[in-house]
């Protein structure tokens, strides 16, 4: 018998390919990331406060839930910052259900959900996504027991991109008053689809966001919570003072003072680069999933062979099973030059 709990030791870690991920040796289409780097403005705040000789200093968030609060359009108190939106998933989800509790996750989507709800040692319910019809919203409602205590919301999912509108969102927290919904919103600013103005009138409304996917600060992981003010509250009994670094702290502030940046590499992906592949996808007859994201799932004949192909192009993609173990390959969109020089490789090598 190990020391650890047992379903600890029986569980497997989540290890996504990291390995050989080099942006000088491949256009990077696998992680949903930023295809650009950050801004100057960035740069140098980070290297300003090395400079500034203050490294040896625990971490100070100065006005950082200001900048947020303003930035969501919400209150201070209902801002609640994390190391990544890992770490609010992570603190939710414990912070809401007890071993033995039921924990409804809407399946294919992001690992991170069902690994933290397997590490609390939760059952899982998943409801499948349809490509045609989307959120499983009718047999999520089905599935609540009095053993529910939580509910998540991938919006847009991952890695399918499929959107749930707000309306619904709400009308399910309404019915389900006590019950947590978790509405995880990470890639909000290709989306433009948020429940932030409900998180007053619906308390049991959880919302978390990241800086990785649009913002572009992955390697720092940054993230916040927006909730109830009374959920924030209890959630900062769980998170740590120093949870999130300084640099962090540093590299966000300055996206948030100068967005214009990132504003501009939103509107590239969403207005032109997307529609062009979409586009491509619709004229090849290629089968793909709707999505309000920065990312394609695509489903080609032969998806191993285009991937190996793909890797010899020096494109990194994310080959992804579906409900029925049907591969498909998700790519996340970039600049239109990337995605023009993604699709030439793809028409030469679509089977």
């Amino acid at each position: 018998m190990g020391i650890f709990k047992d379903h600890i030791e029986a569980m497997a870690a989540y290890a996504p390919p990291l390995e050989g991920r080099n942006p000088d040796d491949f256009t990077l289409l696998d992680f949903n990331e930023r295809t650009i780097p950050v801004s100057d403005a960035i740069k140098q705040a980070l290297v300003d406060y090395v400079q500034g000789n203050r490294l040896q200093q625990y971490p100070h968030y100065g006005d950082i839930c200001e900048r947020l609060a303003d930035y969501c359009n919400v209150e201070l108190g209902q801002v609640m910052v994390t190391n990544g939106s890992d770490q609010g998933i992570d603190l939710i989800i414990r912070a809401c259900c007890r071993e033995g509790d039921e924990i409804i996750i809407p399946a294919p989507s992001f690992a991170m959900y069902e690994q933290v709800a397997k590490v609390e040692n939760l059952n899982i319910i998943k409801p499948l996504y349809q490509r045609d019809s989307g959120y499983p919203l009718a047999q999520v409602k089905a599935a609540i027991t009095s053993k529910t205590k939580l509910i998540v919301i991938s919006n847009p999912n991952n890695p399918c991109g499929t959107i749930v509108e707000p309306a619904a969102i709400i009308e399910l927290a309404k019915s389900a008053k006590d019950v947590a919904i978790l509405v995880d919103e990470c890639y909000f600013e290709y989306s433009q689809c948020t429940v932030a103005a409900a998180i007053k009138e619906c308390p049991n409304l959880l919302i978390t966001r990241t800086f990785s996917k649009t913002w572009g600060i992955p390697s720092l992981r940054f993230g916040y919570v927006l909730a109830a003010e009374q959920n924030i509250k209890a959630l900062l009994n769980v998170r740590g003072p120093y949870d999130i670094n300084q640099l962090a702290i540093v590299a966000a502030t300055a996206a948030l003072e100068n967005p214009e940046y990132t504003e501009r590499y939103v509107a590239e992906v969403m207005q032109q680069a997307k529609p062009r592949l979409e586009e491509f996808c619709e004229a090849k007859g290629l089968l793909y999933w709707p999505s309000a994201a920065n990312y394609l799932w695509i489903f080609p004949d032969e998806p191993e062979a285009l991937n190996k192909k793909l890797q010899e192009a020096a494109i990194l993609v994310r080959p992804k099973a579906d409900a029925e173990g049907r591969t498909g390959l998700r790519i996340t969109i970039g600049t239109l030059e990337q995605t023009e020089f993604l699709i030439k490789v793809l028409d030469q090598n679509l089977l």
